[in-house]
């Protein structure tokens, strides 16, 4: 009897953990160096720090960190198949950043970010998409930067996205938030990033 009684409970733990890691949803951040953690260790980047908030609150999410040093938005554009080989329920798209670095025509950006955007709702039409705003260094010229600034709030605005007006809000410009080459977030920066991202995350999960 007692055997008997063991076993059911077994089963049903174990019926219950096989549910739990069927329904487990997963969640990709899709960008450059600043979600790779360049610098840094990994898990001490962003969207580490967002999976030990998720797993805090005991929430059924599993987060892809899917940061590329050096990836530009045509980058992204070609890498977007590979990734979405995987289901992915929430999408958060960090890039751009080195297209403004590198002084790239901005139609080319958009059109790149658009095709990511239209890869992953064609894989997945239900597919949260948040995309995180950026901003460029001004030598390159007012209309340049501004164009840049404005390009993430179209986006958002024509594909119905959420978006994180500027992901590196509080962090960017501040050195006591930056590593020495005062382009790349270090730990502490990644902190206060996680909770930028997490505020708009929240609600979508």
């Amino acid at each position: 009897m007692k055997k008997t009684i063991f076993a059911s409970i077994c089963f049903f733990l174990m019926a219950n953990a096989i549910v739990e890691a069927q329904e487990k949803k997963t969640i990709l951040i899709f960008g450059d160096s600043i979600t790779a953690g360049y610098g840094i260790e990994p898990q001490q980047a962003f969207p580490s720090l967002i999976q030990e908030r998720i797993d805090s609150l005991g929430l059924n999410y599993e987060v892809i960190n899917g940061g590329l040093s050096g990836e530009t938005s045509a980058g992204g554009a070609r890498r977007i198949g590979w990734v979405m080989q995987r289901n992915i329920d929430v999408m958060v798209l960090e890039l751009g950043g080195n297209d403004g670095l590198r002084g790239i025509d901005l139609s080319s950006t958009k059109a790149n970010l658009q095709q990511i955007i239209d890869k992953a709702k064609e894989k997945n039409p239900d597919m949260e998409i948040i995309i995180a705003g950026m901003q460029v260094p001004p030598n390159l010229g007012t209309d340049y930067t501004r164009e840049f600034q404005n390009l993430y709030p179209d986006l958002a605005k024509k594909n119905d996205l959420t978006l994180i007006p500027l992901i590196l809000d509080k962090v960017g410009g501040r050195k006591q938030y930056m590593q020495s080459d005062q382009i790349h977030p270090n730990i502490e920066g990644h902190k206060i990033i996680a909770k930028t991202v997490w505020e708009f995350l929240f609600p979508v999960l």
